[in-house]
């Protein structure tokens, strides 16, 4: 069955804002990255930073949330460059937020998942979303999935240092 053309289609934001899944990626977006705010100030910060400061696991299930709502995002039509640079934000995210110390500090200020979401957002205003970023998760996940044996790995070699040094 052919789409008959010539019918008017509802704004896209009017789509994101309505779909349930993108306002869930939304929501998650915000409790990792701006949740809470610091009393008596305008800084916000999520769970994010607070998971980052617990060494290896705190990093891995902050990229497993960011990679979950990142192929969300796929599914609901943002396009290759979309996708690219959404995970890119999340590789960063992920390889300076495991550097112990200033890791901790950069994950206080850089908000990836949010970043992504209004990535999604304007890309869904201009209409582009028709899209799919389906034939770049591959090769995403497989960098992805790269960075977390590297961050596991560096982590064993961590403890294993600190065993032998108070050994």
């Amino acid at each position: 069955m052919q789409p008959v053309r010539n019918q008017p289609t509802p704004p896209a934001s009017a789509s994101f804002d309505t779909d349930e899944r993108l306002r869930w990626v939304e929501r998650v977006a915000r409790l990792m990255d701006s949740q809470f705010q610091l009393p008596g100030t305008r800084f916000r910060f999520g769970l994010d930073p607070l998971l980052g400061l617990i060494p290896v696991i705190g990093d891995l299930s902050t990229f497993a949330v960011s990679g979950a709502l990142l192929l969300t995002m796929m599914r609901h039509g943002a396009s290759g460059a979309v996708v690219v640079r959404m995970a890119l934000n999340i590789l960063i995210d992920t390889i300076v937020g495991a550097v112990p110390i200033l890791g901790n500090l950069f994950d206080f200020a850089y908000k990836s998942n949010e970043k992504n979401v209004r990535l999604l957002k304007d890309h869904y205003a201009t209409g582009k979303h028709t899209g799919s970023g389906k034939g770049l998760i591959v090769l995403i996940f497989s960098i992805l999935f790269v960075v977390i044996g590297l961050i596991s790995w560096g982590g064993i070699v961590a403890l294993k240092a600190l065993y032998h040094y108070l050994q």
